[in-house]
């Protein structure tokens, strides 16, 4: 099994960005789900997902930002991916759920307008 990181940049104005380093799996799709839960239980403003650092997703992976969508959509709170790799979009294109997302070339833009 291949480790998955984390690490979190929160701004005071109630933003978090949550940066994932590895491969988004069956394995470690659970660990970034019980992450991004824990956000929005603590209701920011928006969450920011960076997957430039992600090489890899599968379905449990686009499963659980889904989840993800929908946990913003029932507390309010903004929620958008950030640096997707060539080969995370192409995933996100096969699916049809790239329209879906709010996403960004950067954690830059994706702060923007927020």
């Amino acid at each position: 099994m291949k480790a998955i990181e984390f690490h979190l940049e929160e701004l005071p104005n109630g933003v978090i960005t949550v940066f994932i380093k590895g491969e988004i799996d069956m394995s470690s799709s659970p660990q970034v789900r019980e992450r991004l839960a824990a956000l929005f239980k603590k209701n920011r403003k928006a969450v920011i997902v960076d997957l430039s650092n992600v090489a890899y997703i599968d379905s449990s992976g686009i499963a659980t930002l889904v989840e993800g969508l929908q946990w913003s959509h029932s507390s309010k709170n903004k929620f958008r991916l950030a640096g997707m790799t060539a080969a995370v979009r192409d995933v996100f294109e096969i699916a049809r759920l790239l329209p879906v997302f709010e996403t960004f070339s950067t954690k830059e833009e994706a702060l923007q307008d927020i």
